[in-house]
């Protein structure tokens, strides 16, 4: 009842059980009709005058008895305590993440898709991821040797989407055509040390293999020391190696190693996730999406009580019939 009434009025009853006493009111009509019958009776005008024109006033004799029983009414209704609701906005604190994207030269490769690469598939899934979550802040960095903050934490996921798009891989064995997956990792942590968001993720994409730190340079920051940064600073890293394998130079089919990532997203308390087709890479951006959800709170709301109105009206309207009544409309035995 509350529900519909509220569609229709925009108030609600507190206590509607409390309309239960509106069933009184015909009791009470009765009782005050049989206390106040007159003790002569005179034979009704039309019996004594037939055909006599009724007056005004006689036409309005009822009145003032119906203003009292609306007055009743309305009182019954105020003490339901009708109230009118308001929602409180909700306000979430969303969540900062930080996409890390390969953009190496086996990005390039096309076993997930024979129509697209491995880099187009990313730029596709991470798109929808982003905009599916409107109320995180995301920033995206970009590596192969070397990490690019090519944006940094914003809401504004229409930029971020619009950079995605246009990424392109390096160059083949140039300079820059390396995997260097601890120092993308290292840097996101270092920009994430400055958030005061509750939770902090790191969502990279890679081949999966290292190949730039290694023991010849030992000045890059491999995939453990950046996991144990990212464990100080509490920040979770998901970890998804994209790809089926790597071809040697005879030609063969080579797994990818995925070890090292592996014990990143294990260390920081994320996940590792294998993407070997375009559908698998959908499913572990939705996968990631669901385990990171902030959960909402409950509706609140505002509450206004409106009695007052039907209450005014009530003593309105008795007070109205009992000057009728005894005045314009009385009506002498």
């Amino acid at each position: 009842m509350n529900a519909r009434l509220e569609a229709l009025t925009g108030l609600m009853l507190l206590d509607p059980a409390l309309l239960l006493f509106a069933l009184a009111i015909p009791l009470l009509l009765w009782l005050r009709r049989r206390r106040g019958m007159p003790a002569l009776r005179f034979a009704p005008a039309p019996l004594l005058e037939p055909g006599l024109p009724h007056s005004w006033r006689q036409r309005l004799v009822p009145l003032p008895r119906a203003l009292q029983v609306l007055a009743l009414l309305l009182a019954v209704l105020a003490l339901a305590r009708p109230v009118r609701r308001d929602r409180l906005p909700i306000h979430t604190e969303g969540i900062d993440i930080f996409l890390c994207l390969d953009v190496s030269s086996s990005m390039a490769a096309r076993d997930m898709d024979p129509e697209r690469s491995r880099l187009d598939l990313a730029r596709e899934t991470a798109a929808q991821f982003v905009t599916a979550r409107p109320d995180d802040r995301i920033g995206l960095i970009l590596f192969a040797r070397y990490p690019d903050v090519l944006c940094p934490l914003t809401l504004d996921h229409g930029a971020v989407g619009r950079l995605l798009a246009g990424l392109q891989h390096v160059e083949p064995d140039g300079p820059e055509d390396a995997t260097g997956i601890g120092t993308a990792v290292a840097r996101a942590a270092q920009v994430l040390r400055a958030s005061r968001a509750r939770s902090r993720i790191v969502i990279l994409l890679t081949v999966g293999e290292k190949n730039a730190a290694t023991a010849e340079t030992p000045e890059e920051i491999g995939p453990l020391v950046a996991a144990r940064l990212c464990e100080e600073t509490g920040v979770r890293v998901y970890t998804i190696v994209a790809g089926i394998g790597r071809r040697d130079p005879a030609g063969k089919l080579v797994p990818l190693d995925t070890a090292a990532v592996r014990r990143v997203a294990t260390r920081t308390g994320g996940a590792f996730y294998e993407a070997r087709d375009a559908g698998a890479l959908a499913a572990v951006y939705e996968a990631i999406d669901r385990l990171e959800r902030v959960q909402l709170p409950q509706p609140r709301w505002r509450i206004e009580e409106r009695f007052l109105p039907f209450l005014a009206a009530a003593v309105a309207l008795l007070v109205a019939g009992r000057l009728l009544e005894g005045t314009l409309l009385r009506v002498l035995p």
